[in-house]
């Protein structure tokens, strides 16, 4: 037992030195390697750069964005119907179908019910039109009807006014003045007769009481006489008057009587006339909205105006920023004039993408592009640029404000089978391509003061500050026209942080343009596209729908741009101002020409700074990120870049 707790004892002694003497040897490797970094690096200041040796040789200065191909010629099918509605039918995508063929068959269910409504509110507004019709006629009837009354009753007033004017009167007058004459004869014969009778009483030939009687009759005959004469009087004088007042006012009365009737008449006539109309537009426009609502039950059922193959608008737009729309299937709901369906009718394919704004100052219409598709290895395709949009895309800036992409269109040569509408694909469009170019990485370049600048690591381990005259870039490699040496080391951030050089910088391995693998005939091809591009044009200027295209003289104009760019503030005021006076200087006629020159060449020296800002150098965008993975391709924000004088770390 002694035995066993001994040896046990020894062997826990043996474990302990062993851990002790591990620990010891780490801790003896790592100041060695704190002496390796920081002592001995602290000999070579230049150990604290990462740098970059310049090199010399082939550069293709291009822009590689995503996109989708397309065919270039195509029907696009619409859905047609207002408001929103479901696909209750949809034909499987990729079918080859005939002209007239059922497409898309949408959901027409409150349709066939507005539409028995909407017949009701005919039906009612065709009966309420006659109603209003035959009430039309009725009143204009009636009013004729009125009026020849009225007329009548004037007519009549103003014939019994000149009747007893021209009749009545007269008739009253004589009748009273024969009154008066027979009863002055009356009473002459009553007179002569008791005149007799008076002598006959004298001589006492009659009694007294005859006499009286006489006497009497004479009284009696010359009341009467006076009777006769007032009634002559008062017919003159007072009936007469009154009479032909009271004729006079059943005129006036007649006349206005027949003035309200005829009023009456027009008003009766005028409302009765815009009820009708009414009533007759109210029947028309529920005519129009029940053709509206069958045109719209027509439009529920979608059919081929050609023949060709069936592609989801959703699929061809190839989602993302493009299209954030659910893709087309059985009871997905669509709204208005949403594209539905594409029918190719050529064989002939485009690829869309979009042009971030950092490079749209380097691309224009007319430079070739090599075209990669995801689905088909190994095959490349050359198109040419044909359309770039004017205007940002909105749907992209809606989403994110940052990122601004202009809708572009190439243009592939050939008919190749095996493109489909779709699909992925990646454009490198061709910008300038140099078999002598020196280059840096485009970080390494800054502004001071206005001028491109970088910073030279020289032969005895110091860092010198040297202006450049730099070229365009291709978002990692930027052109040296001059200010640098084959060889010479650059840093590859400022010397405003100290960093410790990664040994692994000196020998990055940055982006090779796909050219590089394309065939000598490609390049050719390239090559002569390139020349037509950039070649001054002795031809009229572009056509009107070209947007985006520089006129002739465009490859000059574009050196005379970077010349512009690379000078100090002071030397491109020298240059505004000699230009100015160069200007005065010509005639009318001379300064035409070099504003359509310059208006065909897209824009005069310093153009090329309207999105580069100080502090950055001409041409030098640099996507989000920059160093990421080629292909990354620019986020939003794009356009800041590595030109802001600030510190940068190492690539990745």
């Amino acid at each position: 037992m002694a035995q066993q707790n001994n040896n046990m004892a020894n062997g826990n002694g043996k474990r302990r030195m062993k851990v002790i003497g591990a620990l010891a040897l780490i801790v003896v490797v790592g100041m060695a390697v704190v002496w390796l970094k920081v002592v001995r690096a602290g000999d070579d200041p230049a150990s604290q750069y990462a740098t970059f040796v310049v090199k010399r040789g082939p550069l293709t200065i291009s822009v590689l964005e995503t996109g989708t191909i397309k065919a270039r010629e195509q029907e696009i099918i619409k859905n047609e119907l207002e408001g929103r509605t479901s696909i209750i039918r949809l034909i499987d995508e990729g079918t080859r179908v005939k002209a007239g063929e059922l497409l898309v068959e949408l959901d027409s269910s409150n349709l066939v019910d507005a539409r028995i409504e909407q017949d009701i509110r005919v039906r009612n507004a065709e009966a309420s039109w006659i109603n209003a019709d035959k009430n039309f006629a009725v009143v204009e009837n009636q009013a004729k009807s009125d009026t020849e009354k009225a007329e009548l009753t004037l007519r009549f007033a103003e014939q019994d006014l000149k009747l007893y004017l021209e009749g009545k009167y007269l008739n009253d007058k004589t009748a009273a003045e024969n009154k008066v004459q027979e009863a002055q004869e009356v009473l002459t014969r009553a007179e002569e007769v008791l005149k007799w009778s008076q002598t006959l009483y004298d001589e006492k030939y009659i009694s007294e009481t005859e006499l009286k009687a006489d006497q009497l009759s004479v009284t009696r005959y010359t009341n009467a006489l006076t009777v006769a004469r007032n009634d002559l009087r008062l017919l003159e004088e007072f009936t007469k008057q009154r009479n032909i007042d009271q004729y006079e006012s059943d005129v006036s009365q007649a006349n206005l009587l027949l003035q309200r009737t005829k009023d009456k008449a027009a008003a009766n006539i005028a409302q009765a006339s815009a009820d009708r109309d009414a009533k007759q537009l109210e029947l028309k426009r529920q005519k129009e909205k029940l053709a509206k609502i069958e045109d719209q039950l027509n439009k529920t059922k979608v059919y081929a105006p050609k023949d060709g193959m069936v592609i989801y608008a959703t699929t061809a737009r190839g989602g993302g920023f493009r299209d954030n729309r659910q893709p087309l299937d059985e009871g997905v709901e669509v709204f208005e004039r949403q594209e539905l369906i594409y029918l190719p009718t050529a064989a002939s394919s485009t690829a869309e993408v979009d042009i971030h704004e950092a490079s749209l100052e380097k691309v224009r219409i007319g430079l070739p592009a090599v075209i990669t598709v995801d689905a088909l290895p190994g095959k490349k395709f050359i198109g040419m640029m044909n359309k770039i949009a004017p205007l940002p895309d909105p749907q992209s800036m809606w989403m994110n404000p940052d990122l601004k992409v202009y809708n572009s269109e190439i243009y592939l040569e050939g008919d190749d089978p095996g493109l489909r509408t779709g699909m992925s694909c990646k454009a490198e469009v061709i910008v300038e391509q140099h078999t002598d170019a020196m280059y840096v990485p485009v970080q390494a370049v800054l502004r001071v003061e206005g001028r491109p600048t970088v910073f030279v690591l020289t032969p005895a381990r110091t860092v010198e500050q040297r202006a450049v005259e730099v070229g365009l870039d291709n978002m990692v490699m930027i052109r040296i026209i001059s200010g640098l040496e084959e060889g010479e080391e650059v840093l590859l951030e400022p010397p405003l942080e100290s960093a410790t050089a990664d040994a692994s910088s000196k020998g990055i391995d940055f982006k090779t343009s796909e050219l590089g693998t394309a065939s000598d005939e490609m390049k050719e091809q390239i090559d002569l596209k390139l020349q037509r591009a950039n070649e001054p044009a002795t031809t009229a200027p572009a056509q009107p729908g070209q947007e985006g295209q520089e006129g002739p003289g465009a490859g000059q104009m574009g050196e005379m741009m970077r010349r512009f760019q690379n000078m100090t503030p002071e030397e491109q005021q020298k240059e505004r101002e000699r230009m100015k006076q160069r200007l005065e200087s010509m005639t009318p006629e001379e300064r035409e020409r070099m504003k359509q020159r310059f208006q065909g060449q897209g824009g005069g020296p310093g153009q090329g700074q309207r999105s580069g800002g100080e502090g950055r150098a001409p041409g030098q965008r640099r996507a989000p990120g920059a160093g990421r993975p080629p292909g990354s391709g620019p986020g939003p924000g794009a356009g800041r870049g590595a030109m802001q004088g600030r510190p940068r770390g190492n690539p990745q």
